[in-house]
């Protein structure tokens, strides 16, 4: 009989702790990511109706140049003719918003006049800013 012990070489361990804690992060990191990518996760199917009616949320644009020329969707029209003009829009949308792009250099004057004009014919306004760079 042979009672002697061999001699064992260099054992093979592998230490995942390190590789644990790695696989961790990457987990969360994945986890923060798809939430903030996709924020409406849930897809719903909305019943139909055939007596529904849509409620069309709709905005225009209108601008005022350096030299005050006064443009409604794409359209020059004199500023006596603002108010009628913004009137026909507001028959053809129930709720609607005006987006108003301004010349920096026009005075504030010519800005409060589209705002009451929107005021008056009960329309949001909303004042369009460049972002800053």
């Amino acid at each position: 009989m042979n009672l002697r012990k061999r001699k064992r070489g260099a054992s093979a361990e592998v230490h995942t702790s390190a590789m644990n804690d790695i696989m961790f992060f990457l987990l969360l990191f994945f986890l923060i990511a798809s939430t903030v990518a996709n924020p409406n996760v849930i897809k719903l199917m909305l019943p139909k109706s055939s007596s529904g009616k849509s409620i069309s949320k709709k905005t225009i644009v209108v601008s005022i140049t350096q030299d005050l020329k006064y443009y409604v969707d794409k359209k020059e029209i004199p500023v006596a003719n603002l108010s009628t003009t913004l009137e026909s829009y507001k028959k053809m949308a129930e709720e609607l918003t005006i987006v108003l792009y301004v010349e920096k250099t026009v005075a504030i004057q010519d800005v409060v006049q589209v705002m009451d004009t929107a005021q008056k014919l009960n329309m949001k306004l909303v004042l369009a800013t460049a972002p800053k760079a």
